[in-house]
């Protein structure tokens, strides 16, 4: 006979962005405290990817708290069939991710270096290390599942305290979810309450609601 699947745990509830302010990256006390919890939650994890509707948000909101600890962090974005950190930020596009995997450029060239305002300045001891995607790519499968993107994130986790992957969406190709999730400590789904699926395309260690 066989088992039931294992429900996913909900690991924290988040509010919804109160967008009180226009700069790039800038969190509200509020949400910055409520993100402080999922990454006081998250403390072994050196490495964490967000998928689902509400990934980027999360992503950076959990980076942003890290960063106000203390901590050393590099933010990852892994979705490049449709970037889109660099316009969130105010990130110069590219070269990213997508040219760094393709050879195109060193590593040296795709670290851009953030300082987030308001709050999330905290206890920072130096700004956030982002990576955006780079130019889009139709089908990242390839380059996602690959020894230099491989070699690419355990640089990072050897380099940072903590590495926050902005992954690819679930309804990319699960290989790409699938290739991404094997470095992460932790892979978290996140989004409001009906947008996502209950059956997923990988395994996850927990879910975040928002709003």
């Amino acid at each position: 006979m066989l088992g039931r699947r294992k429900k996913t745990p909900v690991v924290a509830e988040l509010p919804a962005p109160d967008g009180a302010s226009g700069r790039p990256g800038a969190l509200g006390r509020a949400e910055l405290d409520a993100y402080a919890g999922l990454a006081n939650g998250l403390r072994g994890a050196n490495a964490v990817m967000a998928t689902g509707p509400a990934k980027s948000q999360v992503a950076l909101g959990l980076a942003a708290a890290a960063l106000a600890e203390g901590r050393r962090v590099a933010l990852l974005e892994c979705d490049l069939a449709a970037p889109s950190l660099a316009g969130a930020l105010g990130l110069a596009p590219d070269p990213g991710l997508h040219e760094y995997l393709t050879g195109e450029v060193e590593s040296a060239e795709v670290l851009q270096p953030l300082v987030l305002a308001g709050p999330a300045a905290g206890r920072a001891v130096e700004p956030l290390a982002c990576i955006v995607a780079g130019e889009a790519l139709s089908a990242p499968v390839a380059v996602l599942d690959s020894d230099r993107c491989d070699q690419a994130i355990e640089k990072l986790r050897h380099a940072y305290d903590l590495l926050v992957i902005d992954g690819p969406p679930l309804e990319e190709d699960p290989d790409s979810l699938r290739a991404l999730a094997e470095h992460s400590t932790v892979t978290l789904v996140c989004g409001e309450r009906g947008e996502i699926p209950k059956r997923l395309p990988i395994a996850a260690t927990g879910l975040v609601l928002l709003g």
